[in-house]
């Protein structure tokens, strides 16, 4: 398993505003083999990805998508359509479409299905809306996570991205407890069976150089997905280049 280090964009860069910053990116990130590395822009700027990043080892994809393939579903964007762009991962469920469009637990599950018929990987945020004690954020992921059962795991990452802790004057959350929480989600995971145990498991949550070290050094995560920080492809480099030092954490991905 090689650590996933990835941006969504959300409603920012153009066409012509993405093709500058992948530009300016590819070159910073591009001796990262040992990374799994995706960028997801907006709908309108998929095909400058496509056209930039083909080649590079650099997965693109979405940042949302409709349940259904075709159909009278006006200003929607379907998973067919995404994949002809290559998409490789698309982002579903995350609290600000679940806050902004009324998104629940069943229509995060319908668009993973959509996702994964065409052969793409869904990237499936998880939450938990305020700070509290572990057993009740426990409760509250497993009530998400329980109604992924009938995906595939192969075609799955789980991000976990506290509500409180997203967004411009957010809190950060405390690398310990991202650590505790990611270790109850792979718990959760794994009683769905031996193939659940290999999703990946990362941390999307005012995400930042001066974090990412600690994040990347607890047991349980996978990964990091950036957000307003990646804007700059500087900082996303930087913050893609974090070594991963501890022993417990390498050989466990070794093994994965």
């Amino acid at each position: 398993m090689r650590v996933m280090i990835g941006t969504s964009s959300k409603m920012n860069l153009t066409s012509t505003e993405a093709a500058a910053y992948l530009d300016a990116l590819v070159p910073l990130i591009s001796d990262l083999p040992d990374r799994q590395l995706f960028v997801l822009l907006p709908f309108t700027s998929i095909w400058v990805a496509r056209d930039r990043l083909a080649g590079t080892g650099i997965g693109w994809g979405a940042q949302d998508v409709h349940p259904e393939d075709a159909g009278a579903h006006t200003g929607d964007v379907s998973a067919p359509m995404l994949a002809d762009l290559g998409c490789t991962y698309v982002e579903v469920g995350h609290r600000e479409r679940r806050r902004d469009h009324g998104e629940t637990n069943e229509s995060v599950v319908a668009k993973v299905g959509a996702i994964q018929r065409w052969g793409m990987t869904a990237i499936v945020c998880i939450g938990e809306v305020q700070r509290a004690p572990s057993d009740v954020v426990g409760e509250e992921l497993d009530r998400q996570i329980e109604r992924l059962a009938a995906t595939d795991p192969g075609h799955l990452v789980i991000a976990y991205e506290p509500a409180w802790a997203i967004g411009v004057g957010a809190e950060t959350a405390p690398a310990a407890w991202v650590g505790q929480v990611h270790t109850m989600i792979r718990t959760s995971l794994a009683t769905a069976g031996p193939a659940w145990q290999a999703v990946p498991i990362i941390y999307g949550g005012s995400v930042a150089p001066a974090t990412a070290r600690d994040l990347l050094g607890q047991p349980g995560v996978d990964g990091l997905f950036v957000g307003r920080q990646a804007l700059d492809p500087r900082v996303f480099s930087e913050i893609a280049h974090t070594p991963t030092t501890d022993p417990a954490v390498r050989q466990r991905r070794a093994g994965a």
